[in-house]
């Protein structure tokens, strides 16, 4: 996939995520939480406005959180561009563009809003007490994608320095 198709995707996952957003918003607050049809119960969905960063964290400091988020991001967006233009590295270009997805997509909604609309949850053990938005499984898809590229790539780099296949031999 060429840059401009990982650029395209990311477009559209951002989208999809201020597309729900935007249907949540539409809809009465005293009509959540409900079920998510087609879920089994499994899925609610919520009405849920986070002021803050994960977990409400930095909710208190409405300045921090015009400038954290931005400055986050913008600092992903110079390491997404850079991996971008790297030959090959598929894997670490789809989940640095997932990262950035969620990232653009709740930026946008910090900006726009004010605080970031949450509206999903697992009813699952203690996910039951989380709510969270596509945006942000974009994040931690991404981000569990390049911890595991990276763990992969250090394994693969010791088992070749076991080997020797590493040495810089000098003479």
């Amino acid at each position: 996939m060429a840059m401009l198709g990982f650029f395209t995707f990311g477009s559209m996952l951002a989208f999809l995520d201020l597309a729900a957003k935007n249907q949540i918003e539409a809809q009465d607050k005293d009509e959540f939480p409900k079920e998510l049809k087609g879920t089994k119960g499994k899925i609610w969905l919520y009405k849920n406005h986070n002021p803050g960063l994960s977990f409400g964290v930095l909710k208190e400091c409405p300045k921090a959180m015009e400038l954290v988020p931005l400055c986050i991001t913008s600092a992903f967006g110079g390491a997404w561009t850079y991996i971008l233009g790297k030959r090959g590295c598929f894997f670490e270009k789809l989940a640095a563009t997932l990262v950035m997805a969620g990232g653009v997509s709740n930026l946008y909604d910090r900006m726009r809003r004010g605080h970031v609309v949450d509206y999903l949850c697992l009813r699952w053990k203690a996910l039951k007490k989380v709510v969270f938005n596509l945006g942000d499984l974009f994040i931690l898809a991404g981000s569990v994608l390049l911890i595991l590229v990276s763990v992969l790539r250090t394994l693969k780099e010791i088992k070749a320095d076991i080997k020797g296949e590493n040495r810089n031999e000098k003479v």
